[in-house]
């Protein structure tokens, strides 16, 4: 009986091991992406003391000069780095998870491209507003995911399929991006190129908050839908094995990331790589226990820290997507590599 016993036991210990592990990193993610959200705050032509910042950022005392500074001039913008990584991140998890594939980010399955190219026809061909340019974006996410959907809706939904004709679309959507942009004056050219790499702090107060409403609803839901996203991973036979109610799953969680996506594109506008990177790093980090928290904290903690040094490193200050994507894109070459050499290239 001990003998039987004690595989069971050795099991038990293993998954609590796992467990606290993701408990501590996820823990420590959250820490450091609370501090560099102070440090955006801190940093700057005129230096607050991080006692300063959060005491003025949580209200806790008055003072004129060091609210003025805080509040108004950097609390929007380190919130939008906070709120966008976080959105970024739980979206390319979601994305990654649900298609099987790492090379599954919303970045080149065209939903970033489809928020692209609203986004930029109406600033170009209407002189649009933040406010409608934000919308526009959402509703170009939206539409192009359902158009990919269909697409690739087979009797059922094939993860490689997905991609291969997302990518397809993106391209498509891009050159027409290129072909309104070819057609604007130069202010108009100037303004839609800013918004396409992608810049933290150019949206409204509106915009941010409808962000963070939508954050403080969907990362519930996607705790929530952590369990029946780990069964799709398995395969949709043997999801509805174990109960789940494949694509009615499936639809909530694609609905769920291209909202994200489509809400942080409209504050920041398409800031590349952070959704294709933060779920992989996280998931080194915690192991297979860790989950869409700790993806949607990498998100933070790379966005928040890229806005840094793209505004306070850098000898220039240059759009955050610059530095994203210095970062993005030789991790992209060396995961083609890798994929193609372990076969999994389809």
């Amino acid at each position: 009986m001990t003998a039987l016993l004690e595989p069971r036991t050795t099991v038990r210990s293993g998954r609590r091991a796992r467990r606290r592990r993701s408990v501590v990193v996820t823990a420590v993610l959250a820490v450091i992406a609370f501090a560099l959200f102070v440090l955006t705050m801190m940093v700057g032509s005129y230096v607050v003391s991080p006692v300063d910042v959060i005491a003025s950022a949580f209200m806790l005392k008055d003072d004129p000069a060091v609210d003025f500074v805080v509040r108004d001039l950097r609390l929007p913008t380190a919130s939008a780095a906070l709120a966008v990584g976080l959105a970024l991140g739980v979206s390319g998890y979601v994305f990654q998870k649900l298609l099987g594939n790492p090379l599954a980010s919303p970045d080149f399955v065209g939903v970033s491209s489809g928020a692209s190219l609203f986004a930029v026809s109406s600033i170009v061909l209407f002189n649009a507003s933040s406010l409608v340019v934000s919308g526009s974006a959402l509703a170009g996410a939206l539409l192009a995911s359902l158009v990919i959907y269909l697409l690739a809706w087979r009797d059922g939904i094939s993860g490689y399929r997905f991609i291969l004709i997302g990518i397809g679309v993106s391209q498509l959507l891009l050159s027409l991006v290129g072909y309104i942009i070819t057609r604007a004056d130069l202010y108009e050219a100037r303004e839609a190129m800013t918004w396409l790499v992608g810049t933290i702090g150019q949206a409204g107060a509106g915009e941010l908050r409808t962000l963070l409403v939508a954050l403080a609803i969907l990362v519930p839901v996607a705790l929530v839908l952590e369990r029946p996203l780990r069964a799709l991973e398995l395969g949709d036979d043997t999801a509805r094995g174990l109960g789940s109610r494949v694509e009615i799953n499936r639809l909530v969680l694609l609905a769920l990331s291209i909202v994200l996506i489509g809400f942080s594109t409209a504050v920041a506008g398409p800031i590349m790589f952070v959704a294709l990177i933060a779920a992989p790093i996280a998931q080194r980090l915690t192991g297979p226990a860790g989950g869409v928290l700790a993806a949607g904290l990498v998100g933070a903690v790379i966005v928040l820290a890229a806005d840094l040094v793209s505004e306070q490193v850098l000898p220039t200050a240059l759009p955050t997507g610059v530095v994203t994507g210095l970062v993005g894109a030789p991790y992209l070459i060396w995961l083609l590599a890798t994929v193609n050499r372990e076969g999994r290239g389809g």
